[in-house]
């Protein structure tokens, strides 16, 4: 039995119940064994529950890196604020570095100069 309609001829012309019981489990077997991965198949209520699954989890990701991404910039701007601090001590220490030798040198172009002038 090939096709439906054959299926359809044996099962009218059997000429009883366990005769028509075998016809229909012959034609479950040969369904089998064309369709080898149909137990395997995936119905559209499989398919609606893995993609619920699926949307539940991407939601749950999602939230987690929401969280994780406000936890990161909460810890960059403490260590901004941080780094901050810490260049205007070391520009307060650059000021003061600066101050020790331009004074000097001022004082030792005032003197420089006046010599010149002497000499001249």
């Amino acid at each position: 039995m090939s096709s439906v309609v054959e299926l359809y001829e044996a099962l009218s012309t059997a000429p009883d119940d366990r005769t028509r019981a075998r016809v229909i489990a012959e034609a479950f077997e040969r369904l089998e064994d064309r369709y080898p991965h149909l137990p395997e198949l995936a119905t559209q209520g499989h398919v609606r529950e893995s993609e619920l699954r699926l949307q539940k989890e991407i939601e749950q990701v999602q939230a987690n890196l929401k969280l994780e991404i406000e936890q990161l910039r909460s810890e960059l701007k403490r260590d901004i604020e941080q780094l901050r601090s810490e260049l205007k001590l070391d520009i307060a220490q650059v000021k003061i570095d600066l101050l020790k030798w331009l004074v000097p040198l001022m004082f030792a172009q005032v003197a420089a100069i006046a010599a010149l002038v002497k000499l001249l």
